[in-house]
């Protein structure tokens, strides 16, 4: 079985391209998975374990899952792995049958956490108070430089920090390479390509096609959580929750295209989901700011009691 689980997470890797955290993360959820099986069976956890697995040892090992205190979202994720390397498994044969306890197995409900984006002017302070945490220009350069890719172009901050010398100056037309390998096409706004080269102008290491775009202070890839730091240190700043992260303006790209009025399809594109579903949660961040509008604009419509309705 240790042997199948590698030859599986190789073919992961190869076939679906899928990331280092990924595969480490499907790993974890297998391995628990067939360590409870061995201690709840008293033997290795072997085909004919998971073959004979039932519908009892099934929610027992969500139960033991649960009380170790994952929640239901990871619990999910751990049983979507587990069912994926059964099926893995049925397809090659390996002795475990149809698996049918196991690939018919729903996953436990859980509330989709929204995501949670700054407001357009609390986007615009974080860039700009992100300009004052540095000590040297260039750095501050750098971090503004950052900052306003995340916003200006949706990318996630290791989409940011992959860029090399090779995409500057900036063109219209942003290649990015995402999740999965997937490659997508982002415009590039005038303010982004501005930052960017600002930054290269002040930036004392040369940046050649074949180094990072971003450097650190001795001229090494930049850290990703230098950016992190700066933000924290601007959200204190600014009196902004712990949830203003870099990854709060890639969805803060989102939430304000979405109220400009763009397509669910154009913002799935632009920023690299596999799955429109995924996306759709900015309507229910959009809907939830209007009423928040609504609301405050209004405050008696929520207090005052509606009569002659039944």
């Amino acid at each position: 079985m240790r042997a199948a689980l590698s030859d599986w997470l190789a073919t992961l890797s190869a076939l679906k391209n899928a990331s280092n955290h990924t595969i480490g993360a499907y790993r974890h959820d297998v391995v628990n998975w067939m360590g409870f099986l061995a201690a709840h069976h008293g033997e290795p956890a072997g085909p004919a374990a998971i073959a004979a697995m039932s519908q009892t040892d099934l929610r027992a090992w969500m139960a033991h899952e649960r009380a170790r205190g994952l929640s239901a979202r990871s619990l999910a994720r751990a049983l979507s792995s587990v069912r994926s390397f059964a099926r893995w498994l049925t397809e090659r044969q390996e002795g475990i049958g149809e698996a049918t306890v196991i690939l018919s197995a729903r996953g436990p409900k859980y509330r989709r956490r929204l995501p949670r984006p700054l407001s357009e002017s609390h986007a615009r302070e974080m860039i700009d108070t992100v300009a004052l945490q540095a000590r040297e220009d260039w750095q501050q350069a750098r971090d503004v430089a950052v900052v306003t890719l995340l916003y200006g172009c949706g990318l996630r901050i290791s989409e940011a920090l992959s860029l090399t010398g090779a995409d500057q100056p900036l063109p219209d037309m942003l290649r990015i390479t995402g999740k999965g390998g997937k490659t997508r096409l982002v415009p590039v706004l005038p303010a982004a390509r501005a930052a960017v080269s600002e930054y290269i102008r002040l930036c004392p290491w040369q940046v050649t096609p074949d180094t990072p775009l971003f450097r650190g202070a001795r001229g090494g890839a930049l850290n990703p959580r230098l950016i992190q730091k700066a933000m924290e240190q601007a959200r204190l700043q600014l009196g902004l929750p712990a949830t203003a992260t870099p990854h709060a303006m890639r969805h803060s790209f989102a939430t304000h295209l979405l109220s400009a009025g763009g397509d669910l399809r154009s913002i799935q594109e632009l920023l690299g989901h596999a799955s429109l579903s995924t996306t759709e949660a900015y309507t229910a961040v959009d809907a939830a700011r209007l009423m928040e509008v609504y609301a405050s604009a209004h405050p008696r419509a929520h207090s005052a009691p509606q009569r002659g309705l039944s």
